[in-house]
């Protein structure tokens, strides 16, 4: 990686040379403004307001604008002779504790890497500090022309440091938070903690910028004379919360439904069904193809003669007289078994006599 400044960390009274590395990325697409009318390109030149010409950056310096609008010339030669400790340095102040500085005073993030061999033990020396004392390392320096604010943390095995804005840049909340008097329920509490617990944790790695993909998609596919496909918007947000419990409710359920939970939190099983549902459901579909039967002969007016159906529909008459055929077919078949258990006892009978 490309260093964008050399200097030193001041460690006391150790020095260790360094290189300044961007330790981050923009990945945001961006877009050129053109004439709409014809497409072309939309440029800026920068041009002086007095004589109306166009200059070059080698005729561009710096100056201060006063209250009145007047204009203070400052040259570089001018800033290089203040008094700029930091200009080379990365001048450690102090050791506090990492929950000592404020997340709404990061700004951008930087790793050093050690500049040589000779770096590589003080370097290595710094970092293991910050490790066994679990404390971060604030420090001041320049960098594009300002003295700045940073805090040193180590990275894996790198040191890496954030810069910091100075504390008068935060603005404070005024203003900010809701007016009017607010009470929440402790029913609403459990809720939001379930739904947290329900969201449960994410791989930071996992996360990517889908409205960037989209757009790479859009480029891709009118670059290539197609017609972009419609996004799906997907549920509407943003309205009023009519019942904050229902809200959280559903807001709950649908987490667990996305997890693939149950309403417990395990996973869903399947529908079970007992086994005397089972019976009088088979029972049912008996009855209701039996039913069947009556209900086409019900139906034909040659079998009815205009007469109203006994089934009406139902089935259940049609049902009864089934069981009974079915019974009256039983009752036969028993007496028909009886005739030839009493034959064969008789044929029986007659050979021992004659035996």
């Amino acid at each position: 990686m490309r260093s964008i400044w050399n200097g030193a960390i001041s460690f006391g009274l150790v020095s260790i040379p360094i290189k300044l590395v961007n330790a981050t990325e923009n990945h945001s697409i961006s877009f050129r403004q053109i004439h709409v009318e014809d497409g072309g390109r939309i440029r800026y030149r920068k041009v002086c307001e007095l004589d109306g010409e166009e200059v070059n950056s080698s005729e561009i310096g710096k100056a201060y604008e006063d209250a009145d609008g007047s204009m203070i010339p400052i040259t570089d030669e001018d800033l290089s002779h203040l008094p700029l400790p930091t200009a080379k340095t990365i001048e450690i102040v102090a050791f506090v504790p990492a929950d000592a500085i404020d997340p709404l005073q990061m700004d951008a993030a930087y790793y050093l890497s050690a500049n040589g061999v000779p770096a590589a033990k003080p370097y290595t020396l710094l970092r293991e500090a910050l490790k066994r004392s679990r404390k971060v390392a604030l420090a001041k320096y320049a960098l594009r022309g300002r003295e700045r604010l940073g805090m040193l943390r180590v990275v894996d095995d790198v040191i890496a440091m954030h810069g910091l804005l100075w504390p008068d840049e935060i603005r404070a909340p005024e203003g900010v938070a809701p007016e009017s008097d607010v009470t929440v329920r402790d029913a609403e509490l459990d809720l939001a903690d379930a739904l947290m617990d329900t969201l449960g944790e994410v791989d930071m790695d996992s996360l990517h910028d889908d409205y960037r993909e989209a757009v790479e998609e859009l480029v891709a596919a009118k670059a290539s004379g197609e017609a972009p496909e419609p996004a799906d918007k997907g549920a509407k947000g943003g309205g009023k919360v009519i019942d904050l419990l229902a809200a959280l409710e559903s807001s709950v359920k649908a987490a667990k439904e996305a997890r693939g939970e149950g309403e417990d939190g395990e996973e869903p099983v399947a529908d079970v069904t007992h086994l005397a549902d089972r019976k009088a459901s088979g029972t049912e579909k008996k009855a209701s193809g039996s039913g069947g039967t009556a209900k086409k002969s019900a139906s034909s007016p040659k079998s009815t003669g205009g007469k109203k159906s006994t089934s009406s529909g139902t089935g259940k008459p049609a049902a009864k007289k089934t069981a009974s055929k079915s019974t009256a077919k039983k009752t036969a078949a028993k007496k028909t078994t009886a005739k030839k258990q009493s034959g064969s006892k008789s044929t029986a009978s007659r050979k021992r006599a004659s035996a």
